[in-house]
């Protein structure tokens, strides 16, 4: 379901990238759940496809109608917020009074579909709605949702990608029981070309190998996040280069083989076939080093292995391009 206000001054804060908590909202959508219950729980969101019965939200980078960034820089960044016990349809759902507003996969437990983002709209919800709570249109202030397209591959190609939001919203005591609104947004950024430079996309091979290596395969839940820390070894933003450059890893077999995470011979030189990170990608691992990373899921793209080894090979700068992987 969506409704949608068309007072100027409502679609011009629907706009801003942050709309302060409790304002009125211009572009609401249901989010499918039951058109009785709906009324639960709302997203404030640019839905816009498709054209007609629009019920996602899509984008192609760098479009400024619908891309907060305006860049075109390999991500789509969407201003998402909620609002329960909506007024905006009274003919098809008057229900008020919310118990609790549940975000999926918000909680840092070792949820492998744990997303800081998640944990952000859950915080707001949190802090800014603060269930239960009867109050009309309560509403939180808007979080930026970044979705990365899927790219470059080894002939520079890139395709879209999607990032699903699922919030489950309970009633107050309704007839005795509580009722429950399960709703969904999808959130789709397309790529601003088929063909995709990484220099456009990213400041430098490390840049790159973190968010397309890292950031999608290791660090999460489970592995290589900050709550799990598998191996003694963090791999978010801003902690991965100091954890992997000659760091001596856990496992006691690379240890005695004198190996280290990412093995740096000098500012210009490194070594793959000391560095355990690259044994634990390509699989090659002989009794007692461990399981082939990543440990779930498809094995890493081999030119994804190929720009890591290039870049071992070439110092493993932390910034700029090594020889070969752009």
């Amino acid at each position: 379901m969506r409704w949608t206000l068309r007072t100027p001054l409502l679609v011009a804060l629907a706009c801003l990238a942050l709309v302060p908590a409790g304002s009125a909202r211009a572009d609401l959508f249901g989010g499918g759940g039951g058109s009785k219950k709906d009324c639960l729980m709302v997203f404030d969101a640019q839905v816009n496809y498709p054209p007609g019965r629009a019920r996602l939200v899509r984008c192609t980078d760098g479009d400024p109608g619908c891309d907060a960034d305006g860049l075109v820089n390999g991500v789509c960044e969407f201003p998402i917020a909620v609002c329960v016990n909506s007024s905006f349809d009274p003919a098809r759902c008057s229900l008020n009074g919310v118990e609790s507003v549940s975000v999926a996969h918000a909680l840092d437990n070792g949820d492998p579909k744990f997303d800081p983002q998640f944990q952000a709209l859950q915080t707001r919800v949190d802090n800014e709605i603060t269930p239960p709570t009867t109050e009309v249109d309560a509403c939180t202030a808007t979080v930026s949702f970044r979705v990365r397209v899927k790219g470059p591959s080894a002939s520079n190609r890139c395709r879209k990608e999607q990032k699903r939001i699922r919030i489950t919203t309970e009633s107050t005591l309704i007839g005795g029981k509580r009722l429950r609104d399960k709703d969904k947004l999808r959130l789709v950024c397309d790529p601003s070309s088929v063909e995709c430079d990484p220099r456009v996309l990213f400041s430098g091979t490390f840049d790159r190998i973190q968010k397309q290596v890292f950031n999608e395969s290791c660090a999460l839940g489970a592995c290589h996040d900050s709550q799990s820390q598998a191996g003694s070894l963090l791999l978010e933003p801003g902690a991965s280069y100091t954890n992997l450059i000659n760091v001596v890893p856990e496992n006691t077999a690379a240890a005695a083989a004198g190996w280290s995470r990412v093995t740096m011979l000098d500012p210009n030189t490194g070594d793959p076939d000391t560095s355990f990170l690259f044994h634990k990608l390509t699989g090659d691992l002989g009794p007692g080093f461990g399981d082939p990373m990543p440990l779930s899921g498809p094995g890493l793209a081999a030119d994804l292995i190929d720009i890591i080894e290039l870049w071992i090979q070439g110092g493993a700068p932390a910034t700029g391009w090594a020889p070969g992987t752009d």
